[in-house]
């Protein structure tokens, strides 16, 4: 089971297609090999998590299981950067 938490400012543009753009990668790449959990948390709404965290930007994506914890921020359109960088793919 993949746990991963994806922290945004509202629901700006930018939020939704950050949001749509994990949620068609994690369908595509990690439902094939099992299931995920995705919580979206809106920092505006709990800026404890965020601090908990140590969020510093949006949008950031952090796996937190399996282990290793991994983090990515910014752009989540291209798949195997969002892969790579949440630790879902190994680097050939």
């Amino acid at each position: 089971m993949y746990q991963i938490r994806m922290y945004v400012v509202g629901k700006t543009p930018r939020s939704v297609k950050a949001i749509e753009d994990l949620r068609t990668i994690l369908d595509s790449q990690i439902k094939t090999h099992g299931d995920y959990q995705l919580e979206i948390v809106d920092i505006l709404k709990n800026p404890e998590l965020a601090a908990d965290d140590k969020i510093i930007a949006t949008p950031t994506a952090i796996k937190h299981l399996p282990v290793p914890i991994a983090k990515i921020l910014g752009d989540f359109s291209n798949i195997e950067k969002v892969l790579l960088g949440l630790d879902l793919k190994k680097i050939d």
